[in-house]
Parts: structure tokens; sequence; C-alpha cells
């Protein structure tokens, strides 16, 4: 289940939490630049302009959960 956080750069965005047991590829987190591993905990980001389908699905980022819960600005190309 996905909930709805507001970065400081004033985005609404989708934050869905990934078990280690669902996390089946490699990511590259946009917050480090490093890879999520396989079977690492970790959340999926989008904007909440856009939910399960439209030309925001591309915009879907895995983020480490450390570096999104750090994370100071978002740039989605969208703003409200």
């Amino acid at each position: 289940m996905e909930i709805i956080e507001s970065g400081p750069d004033g985005y609404d965005h989708y934050v869905r939490p990934i078990s280690g047991q669902r996390a089946v590829k490699e990511y590259r987190c946009p917050g480090c630049n490093q890879v999520i591993f396989a079977r690492t905990p970790h959340v999926v980001v989008w904007p909440a302009d856009d939910y399960g389908g439209g030309s925001l699905v591309a915009e879907r980022r895995h983020w480490h959960t450390g570096c999104w819960r750090r994370r100071k600005n978002i740039s989605t190309g969208k703003k409200r």
C-alpha cells in the first residue's frame, strides 16, 4: 500500500515500500546513484498525479529507503 508524501520542492509523490522478498531485480537509486541489489527492501516513488497508468509511469523510481528519507529535492518535471 502506498502513501502520499510531499517533498520540500512542492511535489506530491506516491511512496510504496517494497519488501526484500518482492525485490527481484536490481535498480539504480537516484538519491545516491548506487545499485539497489535484488532482495533489498526499498521504496518505489512516482508523481501523485499518476496512479497506475498514463504518461508518468516512466517517472517511477526505486530509491533506497534511507535515501528517500534524506532527499532534499526531487525533480519530476511537473509542479502543482
